[in-house]
């Protein structure tokens, strides 16, 4: 069966409505106005994976409504910059916006919540949380205070660890080292030496190529081959410790959402949800090849030792408590978030881990 095809019959999660019953429904209200929206991206088009989970949601929206409800997608830039995309749907720039939550730590560390925290959860886990473990009510109560509500709109998985010039084979190795990394994850690394810098997807390769920075992070394979970083620095790491999930959020301006008809609130809703499930099953389609790519371009994969994890791990979780200490926002999810992952990681151990342990250990006889 067609990949989208199945996604677009599957029940979404979160009791979003599905696409068909959306669909009878406006079929049914023939006056339902024309509504045209702006989205702003903070991605560019070349990130075609990423930036395509706006451009999801925009097909899917036009569809179930039969063109009456519209919203246009803007990359990264176009009307506002990358990283003012909260600013610009919080202000009424532009009604909504997809972006990754956690490049607004700055404004506040509980931002993290909604797109990853360092040693978090995996996609499923995110998902799980977010849609029944109480994690979207949560953050959607974080957010009013910004004139937001927000949609899970995407995810990447359990990305890569970033390219380096040179190995790096202990913590000692890496005080000094200037390295894009944005959000927690940077604070995490600038607790064990590291520099971090706060970059937009395109304007990482420039920095890396002009030497401004000696290392940097973007997402995996695919995105990471199609920016070229493997030209400069063939040192790829893994696992991205602090991404063990990334989830990528559409903010919807309050105000706007609650002028939307019932029926356009649903089909944006369950769009978002199919973006959500889609970017994570493209990524994983693309990911395997583009590997191999690398690989066969000269690129050397190192995993990070433990010594590296180890310390890096008791850095956040050193970080999340002070941070509880003193930010109650933050303190309000953590106490969701960190029981929730504990408990369903203990779960993941007994069948999910063991099954893709073996698996991965012991492949199967060759085909015949």
């Amino acid at each position: 069966m067609d990949r989208r095809k199945f996604l677009t019959r599957a029940a979404v999660a979160g009791g979003a409505v599905s696409a068909a019953a959306a669909s009878q429904a406006i079929a049914q209200a023939p006056a339902l106005p024309n509504i045209k929206w702006r989205l702003a991206s903070s991605f560019p088009k070349s990130l075609d994976t990423i930036y395509g989970g706006a451009e999801t949601l925009s097909k899917r929206v036009a569809a179930i409504t039969g063109g009456k409800f519209q919203v246009q997608v803007f990359a990264g830039g176009e009307i506002v910059p990358p990283f003012s995309v909260t600013d610009a749907v919080q202000n009424g720039t532009v009604e909504c916006g997809h972006t990754a939550s956690y490049y607004f730590v700055g404004k506040n560390k509980a931002f993290g919540f909604d797109t990853t925290l360092p040693f978090g959860m995996s996609q499923r886990q995110q998902n799980s949380w977010m849609y029944y473990g109480g994690g979207l009510q949560l953050v959607r109560e974080f957010m009013k205070e910004y004139n937001i509500i927000t949609f899970p709109g995407g995810n990447s998985g359990t990305q890569m660890g970033g390219w380096f010039r040179k190995e790096i084979k202990s913590v000692a190795d890496l005080k000094g080292i200037k390295m894009r990394i944005p959000g927690i994850g940077g604070e995490v690394l600038a607790r064990l030496g590291v520099i971090p810098q706060s970059l937009p997807g395109g304007d990482i390769y420039p920095a890396l190529e002009k030497g401004a920075i000696d290392a940097a992070e973007w997402v995996g394979p695919y995105d990471d081959e199609k920016l070229g970083f493997y030209k400069i620095a063939q040192n790829y790491y893994y696992p991205g410790f602090w991404e063990s999930n990334s989830q990528y959020t559409f903010y919807v301006n309050i105000k706007e959402w609650e002028k939307l008809p019932k029926e356009y609130q649903a089909a944006f809703e369950a769009a978002a949800a199919e973006a959500n499930i889609d970017m994570m099953a493209e990524y994983d389609f693309k990911n395997p090849k583009a590997l191999k790519s690398l690989v066969s371009k000269g690129v050397k994969i190192h995993a990070y030792s433990n010594e590296i994890m180890k310390a890096a791990q008791t850095a956040a979780y050193e970080l999340y408590e002070e941070e509880a200490a003193k930010n109650p926002q933050f303190k309000k999810l953590y106490a969701s978030w960190r029981p929730f992952r504990d408990e369903l990681t203990l779960w993941h151990r007994v069948a999910e881990l063991t099954y893709a342990n073996f698996a991965a250990a012991n492949p199967p006889p060759p085909m015949k």
